[in-house]
């Protein structure tokens, strides 16, 4: 560690298991897909502390954890877990946000005929 209690960014969210690799989680940080207390992590040597609370941006969810401890390794998913709070909002279910596709209903006969529509003139052009 660079200075005591703190880590590297990339480091920390490897230990925590956000991402399978700390390369990527390099690249997490570069693309600016992590904050540190709000500011935009610019680099993957930016310090966390305990205390800092990180806004991740992962596979279209937001997650927001609270660090506890700096990570010493990339142990099992119990160990992980004390790394941090997860402080995320519940996310909402996709029912409740979009209701169901209602559909567009026709008279028939009225409008562009459905392909179906169009075989069942064929046959009866085709009996005559």
């Amino acid at each position: 560690m660079a200075a005591e209690g703190r880590q590297r960014i990339d480091k920390w969210l490897f230990f925590a298991r956000a991402v399978k690799s700390r390369s990527l989680a390099a690249k997490l940080a570069i693309a600016g897909r992590v904050r540190i207390n709000r500011d935009k992590a610019a680099q993957a040597s930016d310090l966390v502390k305990i205390g800092d609370v990180l806004t991740i941006t992962l596979d279209g969810r937001i997650l927001v954890w609270k660090v506890l401890a700096p990570g010493i390794r990339r142990g099992p998913s119990e160990e992980a877990r004390a790394l941090y709070e997860d402080m995320s909002p519940v996310p909402t279910t996709r029912q409740e946000t979009l209701p169901d596709a209602i559909v567009p209903l026709r008279d028939t006969g009225s409008g562009r005929p459905t392909k179906k529509e169009r075989r069942q003139t064929d046959r009866l052009r085709d009996e005559d």
